[in-house]
């Protein structure tokens, strides 16, 4: 037999009878001392509840003194558990009495957070009664440490060292290619105060203007004048920033650029793209590329308008009024807004524009804050095509034809233009019959499980629900038991389908997110029909011979606010596609729509109908001639926020029961909505109080749940 010592394991030598040493006593290490210069740092707390929206001071250890720099991530301890931050600055003195914890480690020695974005991002957080941990997850691309092992560059193009964002003034022009900029940028000779607006720009100043552009090809179309106004600004020695609704417009915009001579800074040029839908990797690049200095120019979506671009001189909006450039997630910014506030706190310029005019838009012009830059009426007439209205009066000749979805008149525009290249036929909703209704009654068909309303996805099967999908293969109507359909809705699948048998031989192409192709970017100039849904229409390198916007009054209906200004930018965006009246460009607008964005696109008055719409929300005290905060929750929860706003001019509206959505199931307890309104100069303490409430309510740990807005885009 083996001996104990054997087969015991080494761990247990005291068990068999062996003398164990005494174990001697490791001694840790002091920890580190605090830096000697500036040893304390204000952190940003990445953690949501609002009353910890205020900067925390931790100790710089000494170890770390190097790398804590401004802008940077850390990890600290909060609360027992290690959490991300962002370092806001470092000062001599604490203002916390007691013991300051020490920063765990720094994450990135990347500045991400520039000062003059901190200052953005705090600004933006009072604004929309929201916090700056929230503003600052929109404005920070999450990071990406392959990327940031790329190649840097050897230094800004200013000659600070990178990510510093405190350059003056008078940069000389940018590194790399030089820019070519012509005396007088030809794409602004047409605008009245166009010229003088880059003047403006190149000697320095800070000019703000709405811009109702013009439709063109070529030099004369609106990303062409948007890259002028950028080279004008580099060579003036400022950088420039350009946000578009989506990633379409992005292209167009980087194209334009390169027409003028500036590149990507892949190439050796100056301009970055910035846009989520390119991957976080390429997303982190095109950040980084602007922090470090080789792109003086920042082109991309809704979360550029934050980009760290150094000397900023020029900030540019397009569409204003496009869905996209309004961030659906809390504290809810708007890029216009977002890049107003950038101009006045970077002393940067400001252009907003589209081929539409937004009523806040208008707002900013009538307010004295903006000048607009237009075009005189002979240069409208000129560039525009001729635009028709083919309303029931207009088509009362026509007799029983005059119902059709397509009458005669605009068949007959569509054989006679699609000799001379594509046609655009502008269709309000997306799919095939995306809404049907009983046969005899004219009930909505909803489905027997959730209530949801039936659609057809295909001409040859039944209708299905388009909450839960299922089939309806045995429905009859809850009112006069028929089982037959008719269409209500239909949509751009079903309009190709038609098209497609009333001109045998031509391609039809769709264009729409639920299209089988997606949405097309170009479409070349021969003869072909283009269906697309709002938004979504392709361009035509030398302009579409003619449109047909479809179910006008689909389109310029319903009640929230600001429906038939919506329309008209949704025409006008298909309009502008088309060729001059002198080329032959014909728009034909078809059904009965609402008089006032009718008159607007024949007329091509865009700041006309904005006006009468902006002298009735005065009258009416709606936004944007007042400011309101909209509280979303349970009744008790918001009833609680709303009695501890104290504002002096405060009118409370509410609160009003919100419908139930039955795709959701039935609800624990029923939401309310409770409006603030307050006059515009009031409109920031407005902001302060409901944010101070909302923190009260957090720290207290208040039941229920209270969503805030702060100048919602719909009130419905």
């Amino acid at each position: 037999m083996a001996p104990v010592t054997d087969v015991l394991p080494p761990e247990q030598p005291a068990l068999a009878g062996l003398e164990v040493p005494r174990a001697r006593r490791r001694r840790l290490p002091a920890p580190p001392g605090p830096a000697s210069r500036l040893p304390v740092a204000r952190v940003c707390v990445d953690l949501a509840p609002p009353h910890l929206d205020r900067p925390f001071e931790y100790v710089v250890p000494e170890t770390l003194d190097a790398a804590a720099q401004p802008g940077v991530r850390v990890k600290v301890r909060f609360a027992g558990q290690d959490v991300d931050g962002w370092l806001l600055e470092r000062v001599d003195r604490a203002t916390h009495e007691g013991r300051l914890l020490p920063l765990r480690r720094i994450v990135s020695r990347e500045p991400v957070v520039a000062p003059r974005v901190a200052l953005l991002a705090r600004a933006v957080a009072d604004r929309w009664a929201g916090t700056l941990a929230d503003v600052l997850r929109l404005a920070v691309p999450p990071r990406h440490a392959r990327v940031e092992g790329e190649a840097r560059p050897d230094a800004a193009p200013d000659g600070a060292a990178p990510g510093t964002h405190d350059a003056p003034h008078d940069v000389p022009a940018v590194d790399g290619p030089s820019v070519a900029v012509p005396p007088v940028a030809p794409a602004w000779e047409s605008y009245r105060g166009g010229p003088a607006f880059l003047r403006h720009v190149a000697s320095g100043g800070a000019p703000r203007a709405v811009w109702t552009a013009l439709p063109g090809t070529g030099e004369q179309r609106w990303a062409a004048a948007l890259a002028q106004a950028v080279a004008t600004c580099l060579h003036g020695g400022r950088g420039a920033l350009v946000v578009v609704p989506d990633g379409r417009d992005v292209d167009r915009v980087c194209a334009a650029l390169r027409e003028v001579g500036l590149a990507d800074v892949a190439e050796g040029g100056p301009v970055a793209r910035l846009v989520a839908d390119d991957g976080p990797a390429a997303r982190y690049r095109a950040f980084l590329a602007a922090l470090r200095g080789p792109a003086r120019v920042v082109v991309g979506t809704r979360a550029s308008a934050f980009a760290p671009v150094a000397d900023l001189g020029l900030a540019v909006c397009w569409d204003d009024g496009d869905l996209q450039h309004a961030e659906p997630r809390a504290p809810y910014p708007h890029v216009r807004e977002v890049l107003a506030l950038r101009s006045e706190l970077e002393g940067a310029a400001l252009l907003v524009g589209g081929h539409a005019r937004t009523v806040e838009a208008q707002q900013l012009v009538v307010s004295g804050w903006a000048r607009e830059v237009v075009a005189d009426r002979a240069a409208v007439r000129a560039r525009t095509a001729r635009v028709t209205a083919l309303t029931s009066v207009e088509l009362a000749r026509e007799g029983p034809a005059a119902a059709a979805r397509l009458p005669g008149p605009a068949w007959r525009v569509l054989r006679d233009a699609l000799l001379a290249g594509p046609v655009l036929v502008q269709v309000p909703r997306a799919g095939y019959v995306p809404v049907v209704a009983c046969v005899r009654c004219r009930t909505p068909a909803r489905c027997s499980t959730c209530h949801g309303p039936l659609g057809l996805t295909r001409g040859d099967g039944p209708p299905s629900c388009g909450w839960c999908g299922r089939l309806a293969t045995d429905r009859r109507c809850d009112e006069c038991g028929a089982s037959g359909l008719r269409s209500v809705r239909v949509g751009s699948e079903r309009t190709a389908e038609e098209l497609g048998r009333a001109f045998p031989g031509v391609t039809v192409r769709v264009s729409g997110a639920r299209a089988a192709g997606g949405v097309l970017a170009e479409v070349p100039d021969r003869p072909a029909l283009v269906v697309a849904t709002p938004g979504a229409e392709p361009h035509a390198p030398s302009g579409y011979a003619a449109a047909v916007l479809l179910d006008a009054a689909v389109a310029s209906a319903g009640e929230r606010l600001g429906a038939e200004v919506d329309a008209l930018r949704r025409w006008l965006g298909a309009a502008a596609l088309v060729r001059p009246t002198g080329e032959g460009g014909q728009v034909l607008l078809v059904g009965d729509g609402a008089a006032r964005p009718t008159q607007a696109l024949v007329r091509w008055d865009p700041a006309g109908l904005a006006e009468r719409e902006l002298d009735e929300r005065r009258g009416l005290r709606l936004p944007p001639a007042v400011r309101v905060a909209a509280l979303t929750g349970t009744r008790d929860a918001v009833a609680a926020v709303v009695t501890r706003v104290d504002v002096p001019v405060l009118e409370v509206l509410g609160p009003v029961p919100l419908p139930v959505d039955d795709r959701d199931g039935p609800a624990l307890e029923p939401e309310v909505r409770t409006l603030l309104r307050v006059p515009p100069s009031d409109g920031a303490a407005l902001a302060r109080a409901v944010a101070a409430s909302v923190a009260i309510r957090s720290a207290r740990r208040e039941g229920g749940t209270v969503r805030v807005q702060v100048d919602p885009a719909d009130l419905l």
